[in-house]
């Protein structure tokens, strides 16, 4: 006979607003039977508890109810939960709630939530723009009235009479805009107006649901990936989400999916590019597969590779030499844009980049493609080859073409050059031959302020909005019209002096009449119009102060040639209330610490879930390797013997590593 069983309710407050009904007996007789279940705690009659769930289960049973604040959890579930199999994770971002696998079978990383944020915070200011046009207004929940942030401590008239000015502007023309007749747009809602989105490499679709959920204005999502896995946890996630309506999942390879609409008619407004690794196969139908004045985002965590330590394989993939050096993050965006834009020019297509950053161990660029013949002969002359010195760092860029007007035409010639000669004239060093880079500014300074606008104004949207307003207000800082930087402690080290503080060096070069900005790629850089040897006149300067023990250089050193020439120029490295930006007086998040270890990309995705067996056995190896250094010869014997493993050990028995883990290793395979 089975033992009769008492029912104890257990009720959970969802909202704060909510309350339990009074009639407590037609409350539950609503309940579904799995709500009913998943409700009750069971005690038997003989005292005996029945083994309870933990409560990361009960956190985790209510995977609808996404919270608004945008944090990120993850909670394991039973697979007796309603819409999860078997050893399922929650992942909360944003407003999604992502069913995923608990083995590695589809790639996540966690790290790159400010990746998607920013993601979400641009593509709903383009709809913004575009949508206008097209007669549709979008509501963004939580935002109230518009501001344009502007950071620049510019003094001149004219800059005050635009800014007092720029209020009016957007009143008058959302007084006209009233005259108009608009349709809202919503988050959730399927806008017949609105955007169409392509994520080409969505692995759990994670990306396109929170746009799904968090961007108003969008006709349709296709969230796309090459494994069967992917697009099943896709459609899944689509359907545990709600936006089924708005979000097709596809398995399809990327290229093919963007090749087949290529017509003008079919074509993305927006599109996503964010795969494990490079981005280079996909751009050449990317730039096809977007609409005139279409958005293409690209994300590329091949840093290696693009920050100089494999500058053959950068040119087999993008067209240009990396060079290694201490611009190298803004060198790398500088890479993907000039790809970017040579293969557009191919299709008679050109970009305008409208946000570029380097986060991380990836970079990111939001590119707005179009169409001109006329536009595209410019395309020589935006980019440019790099000289860089091996020994004092000094660099100089050589435009590949160059464009004169003649009266209502233009012509266009090959440039001169080079603009250096064998030898850097500082250090008498070798120069290093990068590029072709893109020379042109990687911001719109106009679109930016809209973005950091709308975080600004709307601060609780995003769990990364502190971080976000701090890049972006960095961005907005910058020299547009100045490519790379110098890094303050690379000067001052070249000739081994101390590092002058960067307050004095930037109120330096502010006083000998240039400008002078940071850099989000690079904590202390130096962004400046001024050339490098008004830069190491400075050093110079700062090195009477501070004498380094110059009998210790040698003769043929960069720091010995560059200390044994008089400055030019007098420093003056008196204090400017100028000198400091907007940015550091307001103590914003500008360069964030990584907030636990193993801050940084994540093993691929493996088809059978998991981690390789190799990466297993060389993780294994070399954890703990430099902090625990080997200094007794017989502590080798717990290591195994690489060589054992080749078949090549001719030592035997007598060998300083272990034979014996190999042979138990060997052994469990056989079994």
């Amino acid at each position: 006979m089975l033992p009769r069983t008492i029912l104890q309710v257990s009720f959970r407050c969802i909202d704060l607003s909510s309350a339990l009904p009074k009639k407590r007996i037609s409350f539950l007789q609503t309940l579904t039977t799995e709500q009913f279940l998943s409700g009750f705690k069971t005690f038997r009659m003989d005292g005996k508890k029945e083994p309870e769930e933990s409560e990361d289960t009960t956190s985790a049973v209510s995977v609808e109810d996404t919270n608004p604040s945008s944090s990120t959890e993850s909670s394991h579930t039973s697979s007796t939960d309603p819409g999860l199999l078997a050893g399922e994770t929650v992942v909360r971002e944003g407003k999604a709630a992502i069913l995923f696998p608990s083995a590695n079978e589809v790639f996540y990383n966690p790290v790159q939530e400010f990746n998607r944020d920013l993601t979400c915070a641009v593509i709903t200011e383009f709809a913004r723009e575009q949508l206008a046009q097209r007669g549709v207004r979008i509501l963004v929940p939580g935002e109230k009235d518009r501001v344009v942030v502007r950071l620049s401590e510019e003094e001149n008239g004219k800059e005050d009479q635009e800014a007092s000015e720029q209020p009016e502007k957007e009143q008058q023309k959302e007084d006209e805009g009233d005259k108009k007749e608009y349709i809202t747009a919503s988050v959730g809602e399927r806008c017949e107006r609105g955007l169409r989105v392509l994520e080409g490499l969505a692995a759990s679709g994670l990306r396109s649901v929170r746009f799904a959920l968090e961007v108003p204005g969008l006709k349709s999502i296709t969230a796309n990936d090459y494994s069967a896995k992917a697009a099943a946890l896709i459609a899944r996630n689509a359907q545990h989400n709600n936006v089924s309506h708005i979000l097709q999942a596809s398995q399809r390879d990327a290229s093919m999916v963007m090749y087949e609409v290529r017509g003008k008619k079919e074509r993305y407004d927006v599109i996503d590019l964010d795969p494990y690794g490079s981005p280079s196969p996909f751009l050449d139908a990317a730039v096809q597969a977007v609409s005139e004045g279409g958005l293409l985002c690209v994300t590329c965590t091949d840093m290696a590779v693009m920050a100089g330590n494999s500058g053959e394989t950068c040119y087999s993939k993008y067209g240009s030499m990396s060079i290694k050096s201490k611009y190298c993050h803004e060198m790398a965006l500088r890479i993907i844009l000039h790809s970017l834009d040579q293969r557009a020019a191919v299709y008679q297509r050109y970009i305008e980049p409208l946000l570029s950053v380097s986060v991380d161990f990836y970079i990111r660029v939001f590119v707005r493609v179009k169409t001109g013949q006329v536009v595209v002969k410019n395309s020589a002359s935006k980019h440019a080859l790099l000289y860089n010195c091996v020994g004092c760092g000094a660099f100089h860029l050589q435009r590949m073409g160059k464009k004169m007007s003649q009266g209502k035409h233009m012509k266009y010639s090959a440039a001169n050059g080079p603009p250096v000669g064998p030898n850097c004239e500082h250090c008498r060093q070798r120069h290093q031959l990068g590029g072709p880079i893109w020379a042109e500014p990687i911001h719109d300074i106009t679109f930016v302020q809209k973005v950091l606008g709308a975080i600004s104004g709307n601060p609780t949207r995003f769990r990364t909005s502190k971080r976000i307003e701090g890049v972006l207000s960095m961005v907005t800082e910058e020299l547009q019209d100045v490519p790379l930087y110098y890094v303050l402690d690379h000067l001052s080290s070249t000739v081994h002096c101390n590092t002058p503080p960067m307050l004095q060096f930037r109120s330096a070069l502010m006083h000998a009449g240039y400008r002078v900005s940071l850099s989000h790629a690079c904590k202390n850089a130096v962004k400046t119009d001024a050339p490098a040897g008004v830069l190491w006149d400075l050093i110079r300067c700062w090195e009477k102060s501070n004498p380094v023990k110059r009998e210790r250089l040698s003769e043929t050193s960069p720091a010995h040639h560059i200390l044994s020439a008089e400055p030019t120029l007098q420093a003056c490295f008196e204090i400017r209330e100028d000198a400091n930006p907007q940015s550091r007086k307001r103590h914003l998040t500008r360069f964030q610490e990584n907030p636990q270890a193993n801050w940084g990309p994540k093993a691929r995705a493996n088809a059978g879930g998991g981690i390789s067996s190799e990466l297993k056995d060389k993780r294994k190896q070399f954890q703990g390797k430099r902090k625990k250094p080997i200094t007794d010869s017989s502590q080798l014997k717990s290591l195994p013997c690489k060589k054992f493993r080749k078949g090549t050990c001719t030592h035997g028995d007598k060998c300083c590593y272990s034979h014996e883990l190999e042979q138990e290793t060997n052994e469990e395979k056989m079994d």
